[in-house]
């Protein structure tokens, strides 16, 4: 993280601010997600920061930056056609991160989304095969593709190599909406399962699959296709508001060998982080009430008998009800980050398969050795046997 990025807060109080919150939210972040490490773990991450371009105040971008500086891979939905927000957080991780990102969506339901992979080269390597996933002829969603195209990648962790898909699959609450839903979850489910079962290749996808609660229809539809959801996901709601969503997910369908796992059931650390603990906290809201302004129409002095637009400040519960509802979701989202923890250091693993394999190798050639004795002095038994009848004739 380039702290430095402090100094481009020229408001002195606004950096201040900025400062205090970030201590608080470092405090967080530390309590509530485990340390990187160098190679023994993957921190994997699903986000769909709200309508993400130029349109946030800087201390926002340090705040999202820090959030995704404690993961190793982050799959990031609704990116727009303007990157500037995702190069400004780029920015502020450092020179070791990248990104890989889709074209602009430009379809019916696409709304001009991007979907986007950010990761730290110095724990995930980018295999050099990226795509857009575009569904066969006999596969299609209604005679179409998908609303926002998903995206799938090549990357390699570690000792573990796999195939990531990210999703940003349709919403809307009408039954044509609904049946969509989970047409594409069935169809790119079914579709890339298909693929790692040819290809003998492991496949995660994660994103905001638009899942209202465990169980449902759409959950049903992902998990009956080939993934598989781990339970500690489940307990994982990712929106915020009184009714509780399961929006986002992580599901697998892995091909591993004999004796690799990457779920530590005994460990299983995951969870959705709550940044409103930290930072555009429910009593913070006293503060934006500069930068909460609405358009009003007013008398224009210098126009008699017309109006003019100005904008003013939102006060009371008017202001209150904004920065709840709107102004702290535009800052960073409406939904949290979900997360989980995998193993991808198989070298114990590897060990453990090559004593096998020399234990094996000198059984077989124990085994070997012990035939050829036994031949051998089954022939010198019979050379034996023979040189004594024929003394014994000559007798």
């Amino acid at each position: 993280m380039l702290y430095t990025y402090l100094k481009s807060i020229k408001n002195l109080t606004e950096r201040k601010r900025t400062i205090e919150h970030l201590v608080k939210l470092r405090e967080q972040l530390d309590a509530e997600i485990p340390p990187k490490t160098s190679e023994k773990t993957l921190l994997l991450a699903t986000w769909n920061i709200r309508q993400f371009t130029d349109n946030r105040e800087k201390e926002s971008y340090m705040y999202i930056a820090e959030i995704l500086s404690r993961f190793d891979l982050i799959a990031i939905q609704e990116v727009k056609e303007k990157m500037t927000g995702l190069e400004e957080v780029k920015s502020i991780l450092g020179k070791n991160w990248a990104f890989i990102a889709t074209d602009v969506s430009l379809q019916e339901g696409g709304n001009g989304e991007r979907i986007a992979f950010l990761y730290d080269t110095n724990k995930v390597s980018f295999k050099n095969i990226a795509g857009e996933i575009v569904l066969p002829s006999t596969g299609l969603i209604h005679g179409m593709q998908f609303a926002r195209t998903p995206f799938c990648v090549a990357f390699q962790a570690g000792w573990f190599k796999f195939n990531l898909a990210t999703v940003h699959i349709i919403y809307g609450s009408s039954d044509e909406d609904l049946e969509k839903r989970e047409e594409e979850i069935k169809a790119i489910g079914t579709y890339l399962s298909d693929r790692a079962k040819k290809e003998e290749t492991s496949y995660i996808i994660l994103g905001d699959f638009n899942i209202p609660k465990v169980g449902d229809r759409f959950m049903q539809a992902l998990e009956d296709s080939g993934f598989t959801i781990p339970e500690r996901i489940k307990k994982h709601p990712t929106n915020f508001g009184k009714k509780v969503q399961h929006y986002d997910q992580i599901a697998f369908n892995l091909h591993l060998e004999d004796g690799i796992e990457i779920l530590d059931d005994k460990d299983p650390r995951s969870g959705a982080f709550n940044f409103t603990k930290s930072v555009y906290n429910d009593a913070d809201y006293e503060e934006y009430i500069p930068y909460m302004l609405k358009d009003v129409s007013v008398p224009n002095p210098d126009k008699p008998g017309k109006n003019m637009i100005v904008q003013v400040e939102r006060t009371g519960e008017e202001a209150k009800k904004y920065f709840h509802s709107t102004y702290r979701i535009d800052q960073m989202s409406d939904h949290k980050p979900l997360w989980m923890e995998l193993k991808v250091d198989f070298s114990a693993q590897y060990i453990h398969k090559q004593k096998n394999y020399v234990l094996e190798k000198e059984a077989e050639a124990a085994e070997k050795a012990a035939q050829k004795a036994a031949r051998e002095a089954e022939k010198a038994a019979k050379k034996a046997a023979a040189a004594e009848a024929k003394a014994q004739t000559a007798e």
